[in-house]
């Protein structure tokens, strides 16, 4: 009899533990968990203590079209990716363009923009295009596609990276930096806010951003993509940009 009790004791002990392992690891089917950086206005940032901007309304939009409830997740643009591919997020949205090197780690969305990189320099700097930047020191936003492509273009440049666009910009107007390459409509509020900094005609790069999926998950990605696709022929993704991004 004692050892009935201690074989029952040891088999609730155990079912309790797998009870307890499931809640921790089930997740809600209906929440849309976005990982994003809120450090990249106007795409998303924060007012007051909300994170608003141009993908959270497009996350927003999208959730709502898969009878979805959207959860936002702000961290490290560098752990957006990581949080997608262990499924601790199910997107990342985070004004992030499709690259070769992302496409190892994730699958990507349609397109649901177009986007492009520039430059920003002091006004009574001597940089006046790209190819002199080849021996400069260049601050970036690290992991984000300007550290990408200014790494790759410029071996001899001296690079330094932030955690934040503002903390480039800030670098650059310290004098730490001699130019800042980061993506336009960023680079068009830090030039609004801080005085004596201009961007340079010459676009850098032209990109596209998209929306992060694991690779595990081609269901959600496919949901997604007709989404999008909607959200695109209907007009409600132009009239979230414009509501950010004037003309010109």
């Amino acid at each position: 009899m004692r050892n009935f009790k201690k074989y029952v004791l040891i088999i609730l002990s155990v079912c309790m533990l797998l009870s307890l392992s499931a809640c921790k690891s089930g997740k809600d089917d209906n929440i849309l968990v976005m990982a994003t950086n809120a450090e990249f206005p106007p795409y998303e940032y924060f007012e007051s203590e909300a994170i608003v901007g141009i993908d959270v309304e497009i996350a927003e939009a999208l959730a709502e079209k898969l009878g979805m409830e959207l959860k936002i997740e702000n961290m490290e643009f560098g752990s957006i990716l990581t949080a997608v591919q262990t499924g601790k997020a199910d997107i990342g949205v985070a004004g992030m363009t499709i690259t070769e090197d992302r496409l190892l780690n994730v699958n990507f969305s349609i397109p649901y923009t177009i986007a492009y990189q520039v430059i920003i320099v002091t006004e009574n700097s001597a940089i006046k295009n790209a190819d002199d930047l080849a021996d400069k020191t260049i601050g970036v936003q690290e992991s984000t596609t300007g550290d990408i492509y200014v790494t790759d273009e410029y071996p001899d440049a001296k690079i330094e990276r932030y955690s934040k666009g503002v903390e480039a910009v800030q670098a650059l107007l310290q004098g730490k930096v001699d130019a800042v390459v980061i993506d336009n409509e960023p680079a068009k509020v830090f030039v609004s806010q801080n005085k004596g900094i201009k961007i340079l005609p010459e676009a850098f790069t032209i990109e596209e951003y998209a929306i992060a999926v694991s690779k595990k998950n081609d269901k959600l990605l496919k949901r997604i993509n007709e989404a999008l696709e909607e959200m695109l022929e209907d007009g409600t993704i132009k009239s979230i940009i414009d509501k950010y991004i004037t003309a010109g």
